[in-house]
């Protein structure tokens, strides 16, 4: 039997309101779980196809940044 994470995250965060998945991100941020880190991945993932290359090289720029620190 094979488990797709990636489409079960999918599906589960799937038609969220913009609150829900703030909601989603803030809770796994402050909870600190690393079970949590796919579910961020994934919705990295989602946003990453769906970014322009202005908003990725601002992303970039951010991280890089926030991991000089």
């Amino acid at each position: 039997m094979s488990f797709n994470l990636r489409q079960a995250i999918l599906a589960n965060v799937s038609g969220s309101s913009e609150q829900e998945v703030e909601a989603t991100i803030s809770d796994a941020l402050q909870n600190g779980e690393e079970k949590m880190l796919p579910g961020l991945g994934v919705l990295f993932e989602v946003y990453w196809r769906q970014a322009s290359e202005d908003d990725k090289e601002q992303v970039i720029q951010q991280i890089s940044e926030g991991l000089q620190q």
